[in-house]
């Protein structure tokens, strides 16, 4: 099978099913916007040398795939043929959370993303997981979203953070913390 099919040459895409619709559509900039954490993501999990996140990091890969053909899915019959985020994906990132956070210091004031490599990419995939949280968000304005989804993104922005967090302390980094008063 070639990679190139040039039926995108007119500027639209075909989405799972016989639809087509044009590049910029609300759910392609949704499922882009997934697709692109989970590149970020595999980024995080090229930089975790001593693989400490490896397991974690990639069943939220597979949980990302779901996500994002169940909104580049507007044929409902297809739809209910899909595997989907269901609520415990969400209790098992809090799981993830709550095992990370062990051993954090108590956070006190904003931090400024960065630290060890791990942690400055774990930082950039929480906010483009912010991002496909918006762009879904604003897809569930025109269609029909499950609100899983949504919980599984906000969730998951909150994970990074911890992981970030975490990657760390984990490597002796000291967080550098905002001044929030100028000169401070």
């Amino acid at each position: 099978m070639k990679i190139y099919t040039r039926t995108g040459d007119d500027g639209t895409t075909g989405l799972l099913g016989a639809a087509r619709v044009p590049k910029h559509d609300a759910r392609v900039e949704a499922y882009g916007s997934v697709d692109e954490l989970n590149a970020a993501l595999g980024m995080a999990v090229a930089l975790d040398g001593e693989r400490a996140l490896a397991t974690d990091l990639a069943a939220i890969q597979s949980s990302l795939f779901q996500v994002g053909a169940e909104l580049a899915t507007a044929d409902d019959s297809l739809l209910q043929k899909l595997s989907r985020v269901a609520d415990e994906d969400i209790t098992a990132l809090e799981g993830v959370i709550d095992r990370l956070e062990t051993g954090l210091p108590p956070l006190t004031k904003f931090i400024l993303p960065g630290g060890t490599p791990l942690a400055a990419q774990l930082h950039l995939a929480r906010t483009v997981c912010r991002r496909a949280e918006r762009r879904v968000t604003a897809l569930s304005e025109h269609v029909s979203v499950d609100a899983r989804i949504v919980k599984y993104l906000n969730r998951l922005a909150d994970l990074l953070f911890v992981a970030a967090r975490w990657a760390n302390h984990r490597s002796g980094v000291t967080e550098t913390t905002w001044p929030s008063t100028p000169g401070a």
